[in-house]
């Protein structure tokens, strides 16, 4: 069974970019593509994820959108509540800011600041507490790929949050997979390669939740206009986590487009 009833999620996480002013005209250009043309929500959620600093002027620039448009957060402390933890922000923080949603386990978090499973266990069950929407990165490197650990090490990612989640949280994950070698490098994989791994994350989560063949997959790496509409084709990729064309407000916007259309 595929995920092609799932409204798509297309969420543009712009990393550690750009500057205030760049980000300001970014939304505004982005904004009025939408009053140009609109997107429904019902046939895409949309998302930004700016860096921490500026959640909250992102947030209140979204508000005057002609749709809704989620802000997401980019990480969350593995420590919850409030206490003396420089430089960390809780998930309930980022609750009482009205920020919903957040990304936890993108492969830079991993690979660059060595987040292990325990780390991304508890930021995973913090956040889901604190009545967060959580989008859990899961992925290979080339090299686990080649030696045909793909699957194996994509479906752990998976069981290792399983200890923290209950049943009824299920419904506030969506999983993102964004297989290394393809982040930032202009390396996709294909249609068919993304699509495989998809049917076998839903495959994994249907043995670990009633709720596996309700959950959005989408992809990540490299996701960009000119493969938007072949990987918005398949029947369990359910939108995309967007770097770099995330960036351009024509680029997101095409892209968000492209998931809409399968609607």
């Amino acid at each position: 069974m595929s995920g092609s009833t799932i409204t798509p999620w297309v969420v543009g996480n712009w990393k550690m970019n750009p500057m205030q002013a760049d980000a300001s005209a970014l939304l505004q250009n982005f904004k009025q593509l939408l009053n140009n043309q609109n997107i429904v929500e019902e046939n895409c959620h949309i998302g930004i994820a700016p860096v921490a600093i500026a959640l909250t002027a992102v947030r209140d620039s979204l508000k005057q959108a002609n749709r809704t448009i989620l802000t997401v957060a980019q990480d969350v402390s593995r420590v919850a509540g409030t206490g003396a933890y420089t430089g960390e922000i809780s998930a309930e923080l980022l609750k009482d800011n009205a920020i919903d949603f957040v990304l936890v386990g993108h492969s830079e978090r991993r690979e660059i600041f060595d987040e292990q499973p325990q780390i991304l266990n508890e930021k995973v069950k913090n956040a889901l507490n604190a009545g967060l929407t959580v989008i859990y990165c899961v992925g290979e490197s080339l090299e686990q790929r080649e030696a045909g650990q793909a699957e194996q090490v994509v479906l752990q990612q998976i069981c290792d949050i399983a200890a923290v989640v209950n049943a009824e949280q299920w419904k506030n994950i969506v999983v993102a997979y964004e297989p290394i070698w393809a982040i930032g490098t202009g390396k996709t994989a294909s249609p068919e390669d993304a699509q495989a791994m998809h049917a076998k994350i839903r495959q994994g989560l249907s043995q670990i939740t009633a709720e596996g063949q309700n959950m959005a997959i989408l992809y990540g790496g490299s996701v960009k206009p000119e493969n938007a509409v072949e990987l918005a084709a398949c029947p369990d990729i359910n939108g995309a986590l967007v770097g770099g064309a995330s960036l351009n407000a024509e680029s997101f916007y095409k892209i968000a487009q492209a998931f809409a259309n399968t609607k």
